[in-house]
């Protein structure tokens, strides 16, 4: 696989809750993260003392960050709605030449700055809530 363009890792908010989605305007970088917590059964039967996973278990969750210029357009209306109304939204997440990752994200966090003489900016984090599913992308 060919190196990619960053700017082709996207978040996209569902703006209906019908499956429009739309990619959040005016990110710049953004950062997706799995995680699987593992269960540990290790025991004084285990191997030469080697640790033992159980297999299967432990919670899975991803995190979501995104920064860049804020631009006030729907997405960050529906953004800012989703974030005060303290709801799970339906999100996807672009990975160039690999696939997307859809499912229910909290926002828990979004954050705005400027400085005097810059443009304003702000960051958003979100937190999965649910089941995620994730879709290959083919390659033509």
């Amino acid at each position: 696989m060919a190196a990619q363009n960053g700017k082709d890792l996207l978040i996209k908010l569902d703006l209906t809750g019908g499956g429009q989605f739309s990619t959040i305007a005016g990110l710049r970088a953004t950062r997706i993260s799995f995680n699987a917590e593992t269960v540990d059964i290790t025991s004084l039967d285990s191997q030469g003392g080697w640790r033992e996973l159980l297999g299967g278990a432990g919670v899975r969750s991803a995190s979501v960050s995104g920064s860049g210029v804020f631009v006030d357009g729907d997405t960050d209306e529906r953004a800012r709605q989703i974030f005060f109304d303290a709801v799970v939204g339906l999100f996807q997440v672009i990975i160039p030449d690999f696939g997307i990752v859809e499912g229910p994200f909290q926002i828990t966090a979004i954050e705005y700055a400027g400085s005097y003489n810059g443009e304003a900016t702000y960051e958003l984090s979100l937190a999965s809530a649910g089941a995620l599913t994730f879709t290959p992308l083919v390659s033509v």
